[in-house]
C-alpha cells in the first residue's frame, strides 16, 4: 500500500505558518484605516455598518437572509445592526410581496447622498494598499486570496 502524503500539515516550508498571521495583520490594518476614515468623516459608521450599506447599494431590495449568506455573519448580529441603521435613517424596509415574513431593504436618500464619499474613502484605501503592485501582481494576489478563501470555506466542520 502506498503511503499517503499529508500536504495540509506539512510545515517544512516556514512561510506556511506566516500566511494566516500575515492575512490577519492586513485585515486588521485595513479595518483600522476604514474605522479611522469613517470616524473622521460625517458618516459615523463602523466598518461592518459600511459593508452592510455597500451590500444593499449593490443589492437593492436584499433581505437579511441574503446578507447573512453573503457576509457569513451571525443573523442576530446583522439583524441588530440593520435595526440600528434603520433607526439612524440609513436603511428603509418594505415587506416582500411574495412572503410577508421577509423584509426587503433599500438605502435611504440620506445614505445615497453620502455613498459617494464613503466609496471615495474605500477607493483611496484600496489604492494605498496596492501601491507598488503591478496590474499582474494585483490580479495574482486576488487569485491567490480567492483560492485561500475557497480552501477555508471547504474545510470540514471541526469536531468538538
Amino acid at each position: 500500500m502506498q503511503k499517503l502524503i499529508d500536504n495540509v500539515n506539512d510545515m517544512s516550508d516556514p512561510n506556511v505558518r506566516e500566511i494566516l498571521e500575515a492575512a490577519q495583520t492586513v485585515a486588521h490594518l485595513a479595518r483600522a484605516c476604514q474605522l479611522q476614515a469613517l470616524r473622521g468623516g460625517q458618516e459615523d459608521l463602523t466598518p461592518l455598518e459600511a459593508r452592510v450599506l455597500f451590500y444593499f447599494s449593490h443589492h437593492p431590495g436584499g433581505s437579511l437572509g441574503e446578507l447573512v449568506e453573503h457576509a457569513g455573519r451571525d443573523k442576530g448580529q446583522l439583524g441588530r445592526l440593520i435595526t440600528g441603521l434603520r433607526e439612524r435613517g440609513w436603511l428603509s424596509a418594505e415587506t416582500d410581496k411574495n412572503d410577508r415574513r421577509v423584509m426587503r431593504f433599500h438605502l435611504t436618500e440620506q445614505a445615497l447622498a453620502r455613498q459617494k464619499s464613503m466609496q471615495d474613502q474605500r477607493d483611496e484605501l484600496v489604492t494605498a494598499a496596492s501601491r507598488g503592485l503591478t496590474v499582474a501582481e494585483r490580479l495574482q494576489l486576488l487569485e491567490l486570496l480567492n483560492r485561500v478563501r475557497v480552501n477555508l470555506e471547504t474545510l470540514p466542520p471541526v469536531k468538538t
